[in-house]
């Protein structure tokens, strides 16, 4: 029986419109349960995709700091995140819950 080769699912490499980007990004909002470090990782798969160096450019950020801000393993502060998803070409918006 021959052995089955696997490598690691990288979201980032699926991640290639503005459109698959915001449905990425909205579906983790969902899953995150109020976990901000989640909505930060998935902030870091998407940047992965678009290319951290121009992100951090875009935000105003050293890439260093985007790397660490978007680990999962710290929670952001708010306006970091909103740098962010500008630098995304992303917007943020709220509807109401039912």
């Amino acid at each position: 029986m021959s052995k089955t080769a696997t490598s690691r699912y990288d979201v980032a490499e699926h991640l290639r419109t503005p459109e698959e980007m915001a449905a990425y990004l909205e579906a983790s909002f969902e899953e995150a349960n109020g976990d901000a470090a989640f909505i930060a990782k998935a902030l870091g798969d998407i940047a992965r995709a678009k290319g951290m160096s121009q992100v951090a450019r875009d935000a105003g950020l050293s890439r260093e700091s985007l790397y660490k801000a978007l680990s999962g393993e710290r929670v952001p502060g708010f306006d970091t995140i909103l740098k962010i998803v500008s630098a995304l070409g992303l917007k943020l918006h709220a509807e109401a819950a039912h």
